[in-house]
Formats: structure tokens, sequence, C-alpha cells
């Protein structure tokens, strides 16, 4: 690279479960500008944010629940690894029984 390159970085820098089964997701995008030493220097970032839940929860007309699960597939590496883990066969059943007692 040469002075005055620029670079994007993706990081993942904050990943949290809230309650049992919410996983936020917090990406940092920065634009860094190589230095005449080899050194970058940032001179942009952006946060995005989003948070997800293991099922895609619809009761229709008759009161029938339907739970779609939660497409990981796109997700980063690091966020899929801790959904799997946070989502197992108990959590993914309290959660739905907290979303099917909830009143819409």
């Amino acid at each position: 690279m040469a002075k005055g390159d620029l670079t994007k970085e993706i990081e993942y820098d904050k990943i949290e479960v809230v309650s049992s089964w919410i996983i936020q997701v917090r990406r940092k995008d920065t634009i860094m500008e190589e230095q005449e030493d080899g050194s970058k220097k940032e001179i942009s970032s952006n946060l995005h944010r989003h948070s997800l839940q293991p099922f895609n929860s619809v009761k229709d007309a008759d009161g029938k629940w339907t739970h779609i699960d939660t497409d990981i597939s796109s997700e980063n590496a690091k966020v899929k690894a801790i959904a799997e883990v946070a989502w197992d066969t108990d959590t993914k059943a309290a959660y739905k029984t907290s979303v099917e007692s909830q009143t819409i």
C-alpha cells in the first residue's frame, strides 16, 4: 500500500444476547488512510446495528401460531456461532411460549 491509500475495515465490535434469546449486533465500518510511515489513520467510521430472534412468529386469524426459523446464513461467522449456542432447544421453546403468551 502507498501513502494516501484508503481501506475499509469491518469489525463486529459488540454482540450481545439479551433476554435469553435476542441477539443484538453492532458492526463498525471504518475508513482508514495509509500514512507515510505505514501506519493507518482513521478518517471516518459508522456504526450499524440490528437484532435477531430465533423465529419470525405470526398468529393467523384462527389463533394458530407459525414460527419460522430466522435465516442467519448471511450473518457474520461470530454472530452465527453465538446464535447456534444461544438458541438451543430449551431457549427456542421458551421464546415460543413467551411470544404465544403475549396479547396481540
